[in-house]
């Protein structure tokens, strides 16, 4: 089959095949007599696998990695275990890092909505955000106080 149908087939861009034949995580096909790419139905699983691959959040590297491991006949079991494991927690990290951007943001937005745009009268910063960063440097200077006092008990 041609690249044209190979990406229908997929869902993945000629350009994307192409690009995945250059880093050899496709590999080159047999051509035909006019010079076509010609990929078979081996092609069309091994695209459907680095689209799904890539859909849990594994990298090009990783996903080369299970594929050439899978075509030297080794078991990648563990492996790709230990690759979601770690992409998994990375994403727990993140929600948790923007559940916390989240409750700044909303606390920003509540004060935000009763300032009087006419307070307003620095020429460089909004008084939105400058008045937030001065409560927060000053909760965590305090925090840093209390947490020293503590450690010298």
């Amino acid at each position: 089959m041609k690249i044209g149908e190979l990406a229908d087939q997929t869902g993945v861009s000629p350009k994307t095949i192409r690009y995945y034949e250059d880093i050899n995580l496709l590999p080159e096909p047999e051509r035909t007599s006019n010079g076509y790419r010609d990929y078979t139905d081996e092609s069309v699983e091994l695209l459907k696998f680095i689209r799904d691959a890539q859909a849990t959040g594994l990298t090009l590297a990783e996903i080369t990695s299970i594929v050439e491991h899978k075509v030297a006949g080794a078991s990648t079991c563990d492996d790709v275990l230990q690759m979601l494991s770690d992409h998994l927690a990375d994403i727990e990290a993140q929600i948790k890092t923007l559940s916390s951007m989240r409750k700044q943001l909303v606390a920003i937005f509540d004060r935000a909505r009763d300032l009087d745009p006419a307070d307003c009268t620095d020429a460089i910063r909004c008084q939105m955000i400058s008045a937030n960063t001065r409560a927060k440097r000053a909760a965590r200077e305090a925090a840093l106080v209390h947490n020293s006092g503590l450690q010298r008990r």
